[in-house]
């Protein structure tokens, strides 16, 4: 798979199109994720890497039309076929009829929602950090309707659901994956 996108290009359109702090942490979160979940699975990490990063390219601007604004957004950097399919297979049954095939758009489908639940639970936490969190405390915050309302939970069960594992082995490797690269994305927002 080749994103045909420099990281630098990429970094770029985003911030192109997003200026709210909140949107490029979570852009950097889910790049550093699938960037874990790439070594893990011996794939490319420059690719699903770039595609955790633009996933929600067009979210900021045109939330009514995410996933279909994309597209056109990622035609400015010369994105590939399988870089524009996996940015708008995430949005599966949400915001796009893009159907998540490859392994990787099923983790970016699984992952991208869980780690708002994970991030927000960190924030709670007095380290506000992923590196002391446990398994148990994302289980009982999934539980609980209320906390972090917007990550929709039956995404996240979906998601698990089509990777073929259950809900404990998602939450254990996206907790590392967002172990993997807090310090890095810290740093990068600092240095924005």
């Amino acid at each position: 798979m080749n994103a045909n996108v420099t990281r630098e290009d990429a970094m770029a359109l985003l911030k192109k199109y997003n200026q709210e702090p909140f949107h490029i942490q979570h852009a950097l979160t889910v790049e550093g994720v699938m960037k874990w979940y790439a070594r893990q699975n011996q794939e490319d990490e420059n690719f699903w890497g770039i595609a955790g990063l633009l996933h929600d390219v067009d979210f900021e601007k045109w939330p009514e039309e995410h996933c279909k604004k994309a597209p056109d957004l990622l035609v400015e950097i010369n994105a590939s076929e399988e870089l524009v399919h996996a940015v708008c297979s995430h949005g599966y049954g949400i915001c796009s009829d893009v159907e998540p095939v490859l392994p990787m758009e099923k983790i970016l489908f699984a992952a991208d929602e869980l780690t708002g639940l994970i991030w927000a639970a960190a924030l709670m936490r007095p380290s506000k950090s992923v590196m002391d969190m446990e398994v148990k405390s994302i289980k009982k915050k999934f539980k609980d309707k209320r906390f972090a309302a917007g990550c929709s939970r039956e995404i996240i069960q979906k998601g698990a659901d089509m990777l073929g594992w259950d809900l404990s082995e998602l939450f254990e490797k996206t907790l590392e994956a967002m172990r993997s690269c807090e310090a890095e994305i810290k740093e990068e927002m600092e240095n924005m």
